[in-house]
């Protein structure tokens, strides 16, 4: 068999690969192309596009890089319509998923979609397109079932592969030795997106937040880890044209292993912050956009809150400094309160485990790759 996978982001690259894996396990000689990173491409996916060529953030943003968008767009069309893959699973990425979902009905090519857009939060009427191109939706949190049923839209839940993924194995010795770090020290890990727009718009109060912190007499190192839609060289230059300061950010190569063996964490919000709860670490989830994107986005959501492990367990658990909220003083408050043993720092790790517990509910062992996988090839054998 032959699938087409479309992935625009870091997290849709990880799940793209366990897709691409559990496929070929369940059908074997199975072959992919499509979008993705480095990560479906090492599972075996003939990228036609590379995710860092579409991956931008924001209204504002997406109008300056839309003809290589639509060049990009209509390649990927173009190669499906003469490859005829026997289907499609798009992963998240709406704004380039739900047009390609279009013109792939239009060619008669049975389109899964694995891993919901937050339409639940904004952008409701999206959902009608959905109806009308997707053939199934493979969602990864149980809220998402009942929204997805209640429009009309087949659905099944399979259960987030995050949660389900084995906890990295290298000890906090090995990772320091590892990445040049002292064992004795705190880690404040700093995760400011994986996308090169988004982390313009997240890294440097992050940077000011970490000098704040040195300044008021903390022996703290600070980690990194770079995204799998991210160069290492690029994002290092980066950090030395914007910071002249002694200040040093150790980069990294696992966000899971850098989440657990951190004391604290901020993290931009996104797939991430998820991430960051089920490594137990307390956090400090932060975002910025372009003022205009901003202005005009915020009235389409519909939402109090915007961080995954917030709405999952019903309530603001984990502190949220979105857009004017985001300063590096607010950043360092939030820290200072949770980096300490106390009464925040635990109620957070309480409340965190609460979500972990919510994220791992299935109780039976397949993973959530495996499943969505069977639920694509079900369509195929009856």
């Amino acid at each position: 068999m032959n699938f087409l996978l479309s992935a625009g982001e870091a997290s849709g690259d990880t799940y793209g690969a366990q897709l691409i894996e559990a496929l070929g396990q369940l059908s074997p000689g199975a072959s992919f192309f499509g979008m993705g990173g480095e990560k479906m491409r090492a599972a075996g996916c003939e990228l036609l596009v590379h995710a860092n060529e579409v991956a931008v953030v924001g209204l504002a943003e997406v109008v300056t890089h839309l003809p290589d968008i639509r060049r990009r767009f209509k390649h990927l069309v173009a190669e499906a319509a003469r490859r005829k893959p026997d289907a499609a699973v798009l992963i998240d990425f709406p704004d380039f998923n739900l047009r390609l979902a279009r013109e792939l009905h239009r060619l008669g090519i049975p389109v899964f979609y694995f891993v919901s857009p937050q339409i639940w939060a904004w952008r409701k009427g999206r959902v009608k397109q959905i109806r009308k191109y997707v053939r199934k939706m493979i969602v990864i949190f149980p809220f998402e079932q009942e929204f997805y049923r209640r429009h009309g839209v087949e659905v099944s839940y399979v259960g987030h592969p995050l949660a389900y993924a084995p906890a990295p194995q290298i000890s906090r010795e090995e990772f320091a030795v590892r990445h040049h770090l002292d064992p004795k020290k705190q880690w404040i890990a700093l995760l400011p997106g994986s996308r090169r727009k988004e982390l313009g718009f997240n890294i440097e109060r992050m940077l000011w937040a970490a000098e704040m912190l040195k300044d008021q007499g903390g022996d703290y190192e600070f980690v990194l880890p770079v995204a799998s839609t991210l160069d290492k060289n690029w994002l290092s230059i980066q950090l030395h044209n914007l910071w002249a300061s002694p200040l040093q950010i150790e980069l990294t190569d696992n966000a899971r292993a850098t989440l657990m063996h951190a004391r604290a964490a901020v993290v931009a919000s996104g797939t991430a912050t998820v991430e960051a709860a089920l490594s137990g670490t307390p956090f400090v989830v932060v975002y910025r956009l372009a003022p205009l994107t901003w202005l005009l986005g915020r009235r389409l959501v519909r939402l109090d809150t915007f961080a995954m492990p917030n709405l999952i367990a019903g309530k603001k658990i984990v502190p949220e400094l979105i857009q004017r909220d985001f300063t590096a003083g607010n950043v360092v408050r939030e820290l200072n309160a949770i980096i300490p043993d106390g009464p925040a720092r635990s109620q957070m790790q309480v409340a965190l485990k609460m979500v972990q517990e919510r994220l791992r509910d299935r109780k039976d062992a397949e993973s959530p790759a495996v499943r969505a996988a069977r639920e694509v090839l079900g369509f195929f054998r009856g």
